[in-house]
C-alpha cells in the first residue's frame, strides 16, 4: 500500500492496483455465436418439419 501524509498531519492510504492487461476475445465470442446459431437453426427446422409431419 501507497501512504501518503496530507496537510494537517493526516495520513491517507491508497492500494496498490493490479496492473491491466487486455485481452482479445473477439474470435472465441463469435465462434460461440455461430454455433448458438446453428443449434438454434437446427432446433426451428427440426420443429418445423415435426409441425409439418404431424399436421
Amino acid at each position: 500500500m501507497t501512504v501518503i501524509k496530507e496537510e494537517g498531519g493526516r495520513y491517507n492510504t491508497f492500494a496498490k492496483e493490479p496492473k491491466i492487461e487486455v485481452l482479445n476475445t473477439g474470435s472465441s465470442i463469435s465462434n460461440g455465436f455461430r454455433v448458438i446459431i446453428v443449434i438454434g437453426a437446427a432446433l426451428l427446422v427440426g420443429l418445423i418439419a415435426y409441425t409439418v409431419k404431424i399436421s
